[in-house]
């Protein structure tokens, strides 16, 4: 048998199942086969600007003013001047002290070559410290002899005078500082009181008004803490206005005290 024989009948079988086999496979879905169709654009409305509104604050100092009573009012008051004299007297004391080491730094070679204390004396400015020393030591020397004093020595006469000069100076220095010392330590006090005042009188409206809502009790209590708030900004600038003072004070009396010492020698020193 010729081999195309043998190759033919299987080879038949195979195409026959095959094709059997494609047409009993199921078709593809056509959702499937098809692509998903693109989403319509949607229109977007244009940007609005919306104006950002102001709005009063309610509980803030006007309204403190406004709505307080004489008590609230005259302690505001009160805190204000205390503010203003402290500020006077830290602006005054400064160029006061500026002023005396000016002065303390004039007090050159000229003084001390002076031919006599009355010359020196007479080339300081009228207003300085410094020539108020020497004239009292002057004084004293000239004016010991003939009067009462003359039963006191020479020498202790004329240190007394040098010492009461100086003490008038430093007392002249000091003038101020005690208002300062007082604002310090009363302005958290005054304000406390007026803390105290406004929250007594907000909780007396809200117990008379029967609502104990935030907005209720935030706007009254808030605005009395601003009392405290105030008495702190008038004491802190006065107690470190007083601490400076103090310390710039002790700067000028040193300087003082050098030169009266120097005076006091020259003075004794001299043959009458």
């Amino acid at each position: 048998m010729p081999l195309i024989n043998i190759v033919r009948a299987p080879l038949a079988a195979a195409l026959l199942a095959l094709a059997a086999f494609v047409a009993s496979a199921p078709a593809p879905a056509l959702a499937q086969a098809s692509a998903p169709e693109a989403a319509p654009p949607v229109a977007t409305a244009p940007a609005v600007t919306v104006a950002k509104e102001e709005v009063a604050n309610p509980y803030g100092l006007d309204a403190l003013w406004s709505q307080g009573d004489f008590v609230a009012r005259g302690t505001l008051i009160i805190m204000v001047i205390m503010s203003m004299a402290s500020w006077y007297v830290i602006f005054t004391k400064l160029f006061e002290q500026s002023k005396m080491l000016r002065a303390a730094n004039n007090v050159g070679e000229s003084f001390w070559k002076s031919g006599s204390m009355k010359q020196a004396a007479a080339t300081l400015p009228e207003s300085s410290a410094f020539r108020y020393i020497a004239e009292q030591g002057i004084k004293a020397d000239d004016h010991h002899e003939g009067t009462l004093v003359e039963q006191i020595d020479r020498h202790t006469w004329i240190t007394m005078s040098v010492e009461r000069a100086v003490g008038n100076i430093n007392s002249r220095l000091q003038d101020g500082l005690a208002i300062l010392a007082t604002v310090g330590s009363t302005a958290p006090f005054v304000g406390l009181f007026g803390t105290v005042w406004g929250i007594y009188h907000a909780l007396t409206a809200i117990g008379i008004s029967g609502q104990a809502s935030i907005d209720k009790v935030a706007g009254p209590v808030g605005e009395a803490l601003i009392m405290t708030a105030f008495g702190l900004a008038v004491a802190v600038p006065a107690v470190m206005g007083y601490n400076w003072l103090i310390r710039r004070n002790k700067q000028v009396m040193e300087k003082v005290r050098a030169f009266s010492g120097d005076v006091h020698n020259v003075l004794l020193a001299t043959k009458r």
